[in-house]
């Protein structure tokens, strides 16, 4: 496995120390392994950093993919993607209601107090990451605001964009609601002609990786992808 994934921080401490710095960009999560964290805890963490923020936070999430650490952390890997869904609706309700009480197969809790609530009404999106497969799509569809899927060409995220919003209309929910973030893991298929086709094809943005391991190689990839995709 690449190195760079032992070495990443923790997410909502590194997007707080973003948010203190800036006022517009987007916070976001790519992605926050829900199965492997405490749901009330993430759900005050998430709704701290959105507060503090004023609601720029996208709260990117996944099921996982290692089996060995999903279950040291807590998680039912083999049915990972039901306690995400029980998890998120047992936050939704920490986020909403003043006085919070839910009770599922992976999580319990009677009437409490989680606070600050977000600042994004109702919540802050919740963009489900994932490969283009049915039964993701029609996750999205159902129960999240929007998709942020890792994907290789414009052709695989624009079939995504497709069927999702035939599922929404299909189950009686509006399309449009739904917003798109494509992940990119792989720099040699964007071009600015890329970007323009999946901003056709229903992108709201686009993520970039970046390589740079510290700031000195890092700011030099900016600026060419700057060059690249800014031109």
């Amino acid at each position: 496995m690449p190195d760079v994934l032992w070495q990443l921080p923790d997410p909502r401490l590194a997007l707080a120390r973003a948010g203190a710095t800036t006022s517009r960009i987007k916070l976001g999560t790519g992605v926050c392994l829900v199965p492997e964290r405490n749901p009330i805890l993430t759900a005050k963490q998430v709704a701290t950093l959105d507060d503090g923020s004023g609601g720029r936070v996208l709260f990117g999430i996944g099921g996982g993919w290692n089996p060995e650490e999903c279950a040291i952390l807590g998680g039912d890997f083999e049915h990972r993607w039901n306690q995400v869904k029980v998890y998120i609706a047992a936050m939704k309700v920490l986020w909403q209601d003043d006085i919070s009480e839910y009770h599922g197969r992976y999580v319990s809790f009677p009437a409490v107090r989680c606070f600050p609530k977000p600042k994004s009404k109702p919540h802050p999106p919740i963009l489900i990451g994932s490969i283009n497969n049915p039964r993701a799509l029609r996750r999205v569809a159902e129960w999240a605001d929007g998709w942020i899927p890792v994907v290789q060409t414009v052709t695989e995220f624009a079939d995504g964009v497709k069927r999702i919003k035939a599922i929404a209309t299909e189950i009686g929910r509006a399309a449009s609601t739904l917003e798109f973030t494509v992940f990119a893991l792989e720099r040699q298929w964007l071009s600015t002609k890329d970007l323009q086709e999946l901003e056709r094809a229903g992108a709201n943005r686009v993520v970039l990786w970046l390589n740079g391991q510290d700031l000195n190689g890092i700011l030099p990839e900016m600026e060419d992808l700057a060059r690249t995709v800014l031109s």
